[in-house]
């Protein structure tokens, strides 16, 4: 039997990953597709090109294998999971989370795609559902199909909420997000309780084929990662749907206090003269609370693999904003070295806090039963005194160890 400690709690922490990733296969995600785009299916399967084989075939069967996941979480410490996308959905044309919104003439098939996805999900998840809390997908192009697949996903039990499609600044088909059309879908993500969510590295512009295309989209993607959560504040929608749950996901969080820092003197400029130098603004541009308020009012974040200034922003940001990721099963996460990570970390953080920051909040925000998974925290969790243990040396060979244990991000559903 497990020791307790002192004040009743376990002495292992219960770890949810706010920021994990999962996907089917091309063959399973066939089976989920309506049958009428089976046709179309197979031509588009038969011209795919898997761009990441030379990174193993056994590591994509994480993004969708139980045994194989389960047993890696579970050694890495973490019994409970936000799930992301994670592959290529039938009729994309890259990567899930890289691929700009459809255009008019793709949209049928690309939402089909992630209809498809979605359905997986909703039984892969139902697999372990106190293990797993899954992210359904929308796309923007029609308001009313975005309400009704919102609609669908709080019905299957897809309990992570929705991704929010970033638009990207070129992309000239979709209105912006801080279009009034939108309105009707923030009602009924607040009505519905559904948390909205987006994700780093998203809407960064079309680089083009050049050399030094993604050079630039990872020196820039931060800020285009950044403006969904502008653009809703300005246009006043957290005023107007306080009850809004707006989640920003592996985008670190010690940006936000100086954005919102600045916004908060931009704002109280605006209400106090209604202009900015020799810019003037109508009534509907002054916003009665301050951007720091609004964040606190309707915002969370998801802090994947967070650094020692993400760590530090926290009690600025509010420890009950602040969840842990680990986004398994990219590279750049902390698997397999998560105790490593949060020793580094965190280990002279009061055990209360890191309840909390580990996983307490995402419980709260997902509907994670913590009574649940404590048989699981119990058998696999870090203890307290073992993450309260400063790093004193690195593993040994950590870069094998990740190319045996962890698969890519972008690994392809073949």
């Amino acid at each position: 039997m497990t020791k307790a400690s002192t004040n009743g709690a376990s002495e292992h922490y219960t770890i949810i990953s706010a920021d994990c990733h999962a996907g089917g296969s091309h063959a399973t995600y066939r089976e989920y597709l309506d049958p009428k785009f089976h046709d179309d299916f197979d031509a588009w399967r038969g011209k795919y090109k898997n761009p990441f084989k030379d990174l193993g075939d056994q590591r994509r069967y994480r993004n969708w294998d139980n045994e194989m996941r389960n047993s890696q979480q579970e050694a890495d410490g973490v019994v409970g999971e936000v799930i992301f996308p994670n592959t290529v959905p039938p009729f994309f044309p890259s990567f899930v989370l890289f691929a700009p919104p459809p255009q008019p003439d793709d949209y049928e098939h690309r939402r089909a795609g992630i209809q498809a996805h979605n359905r997986w999900l909703v039984d892969w998840c139902g697999e372990f559902p106190e293990r797993r809390a899954g992210m359904g997908q929308i796309f923007l192009n029609d308001v009313d199909d975005a309400i009704e697949d919102v609609r669908w996903i709080k019905e299957h039990g897809l309990r992570g909420g929705v991704l929010l499609p970033n638009i990207p600044p070129d992309v000239k088909w979709l209105k912006p997000l801080y279009d009034p059309e939108y309105d009707r879908l923030w009602a009924v993500c607040q009505d519905l309780d559904i948390p909205v969510h987006i994700h780093g590295g998203t809407g960064a512009p079309d680089y083009g084929k050049y050399p030094v295309a993604m050079l630039l989209y990872i020196n820039e993607v931060s800020f285009y990662s950044q403006r969904p959560f502008v653009q809703l504040l300005l246009s006043g929608v957290f005023e107007r749907f306080p009850r809004l749950k707006f989640v920003m996901t592996e985008q670190g969080c010690a940006w936000i206090p100086p954005l919102l820092a600045r916004l908060d003197k931009t704002l109280a400029q605006i209400r106090k003269t209604g202009a900015t130098g020799e810019i003037r603004y109508g009534p509907d541009a002054i916003l009665p609370k301050s951007a720091t308020e609004y964040f606190h009012q309707n915002c969370w974040v998801g802090v994947s693999q967070p650094g020692p200034d993400d760590a530090s922003a926290r009690y600025e940001i509010g420890i009950d904003r602040f969840m842990w990721g680990s986004d398994y099963p990219h590279d750049e996460g902390t698997h397999p070295f998560t105790r490593e990570h949060l020793r580094q970390l965190f280990w002279d953080v009061d055990p209360a806090e890191m309840r909390q920051i580990l996983g307490a909040n995402a419980a709260k925000l997902y509907d994670f039963d913590l009574k649940a998974l404590q048989p699981l925290a119990d058998k696999f969790g870090p203890t307290v005194e073992e993450i309260s243990r400063p790093l004193d040396r690195l593993p040994d060979n950590p870069n094998e160890a990740l190319l045996k244990a962890a698969p890519v991000g972008a690994s392809a559903g073949a």
